[in-house]
């Protein structure tokens, strides 16, 4: 790529764990010069295993974090502060994802800083907002799934309340922030004006009820949770057993289900009336799986696959080590390497925009205050 879009963007971000490297990596992946303004002991994340990169860093680190420069710096002292406001001056925009009151108290907000310079946008990413009695709350992903009923809408109707395998949140949270630090630096492009832009993991986390959510609000219906991790509301939408493991189908039309009963062999189940469109087979949803299941437990994956391909959508349900290892990864580059200067080359999950038709080029974060001397003039 021969210009990433946000190349001559300054970056510089006070962030940990999740929701705040999430967005940032983007923005670094994209052009921007994304600078880790860290403690003198580093992101926390730098030390969580197993599987660790040296003394300062690991590889959970760099899964939130690559592209990123690193200087450390102690903004409560008098020069630690001198520093940060000499690189706000040359800088486009200011992350964090502290506690809410915390930037207010840092001096890291639009008001602290734009005497410094007036068209510098403040990012931030809290648990619960910048206001409210629960500003000063510390708060995780996992903490709003369960919160924000996520929850109590994943998992098998007969098992606990179930959590998403991944930080979920934290990474909708980072990138729902870069969308607004982005139209903001836009507007601060054209008029000079900066300001404070924020979200919070909470209301990320709401947000994602989307119908189900517009459902309860107007109706009062209150969504369970459905077997085989179905759709609420259509059918067949769900996972179905097949010879060696688990294959997803999705007919989101009248006209996919038409074709799964051709494709299976089942057109008999047509002219059943519990089955007739997709609401009927919803109600029916457990009779329909009971008709359907022997048949897919008849052929493999792989061969459901082939027999479903360009008829209607469907997908095989793999373990992570066959997500990552499959041969459509492989072919659509989602996994790439970079240099490290511990591991020599660290796998990771490429960046998933493509602009003219080619990813962003990747690389590792710095070691912890690397660029102290570039950025600050002096050594580490």
């Amino acid at each position: 790529m021969s210009a990433k879009p946000l190349t001559g963007i300054r970056v510089l971000t006070l962030e940990q764990f999740g929701a705040g490297p999430y967005g940032t990596m983007f923005l670094a992946e994209l052009g921007a010069e994304v600078i880790k303004v860290e403690a003198p002991d580093g992101d926390p994340s730098r030390q969580v295993g197993p599987h660790k990169l040296g003394a300062n860093d690991s590889e959970y680190f760099q899964a939130w974090n690559l592209g990123k420069k690193s200087v450390t710096l102690d903004i409560k002292s008098a020069e630690g502060r001198r520093q940060f406001e000499t690189l706000v001056k040359s800088a486009d925009c200011v992350v964090n994802n502290l506690r809410g009151t915390q930037p207010a108290k840092l001096g890291i907000d639009h008001a602290s800083l734009k005497h410094l310079k007036p068209s510098i946008v403040c990012l931030h990413i809290s648990a619960y907002g910048r206001a409210g009695e629960r500003a000063d709350w510390p708060g995780y992903d996992f903490l709003m799934q369960a919160e924000a009923g996520l929850m109590e809408l994943t998992g098998d109707p007969d098992g606990a309340p179930t959590r998403v395998g991944v930080s979920l949140i934290d990474s909708m949270s980072g990138i729902t922030g870069i969308v607004g630090l982005l139209a903001c630096l836009l507007r601060a492009k054209t008029t000079g004006e900066g300001c404070d832009v924020e979200t919070c993991l909470y209301d990320v986390a709401m947000h994602q009820l989307t119908y189900p959510g517009v459902w309860y609000l107007n109706e009062g219906d209150v969504s369970p949770r459905v077997p085989r991790s179905a759709h609420l509301s259509l059918a067949p939408v769900q996972t179905f057993p097949t010879q060696d493991g688990w294959i997803f189908v999705m007919c989101m039309t009248q006209k996919f289900w038409l074709s799964l009963a051709k494709a299976m062999g089942r057109e008999e189940l047509l002219g059943d009336p519990r089955f007739g469109d997709p609401n009927t087979r919803a109600v029916h949803r457990a009779a329909l799986s009971d008709a359907l299941d022997p048949t897919f437990r008849t052929r493999t994956t792989e061969a459901w696959l082939a027999a479903f391909n360009g008829l209607l959508p469907a997908a095989p349900v793999h373990r992570l080590d066959q997500a990552l290892d499959s041969g459509f990864a492989r072919d659509t580059g989602m996994v790439s390497a970079v240099p490290h200067p511990v591991k020599g080359s660290l796998r990771v999950i490429a960046n998933p925009i493509r602009i003219d038709g080619e990813r962003p080029a990747q690389a590792a974060c710095s070691p912890l205050g690397a660029d102290n001397e570039q950025l600050l003039g002096k050594r580490t």
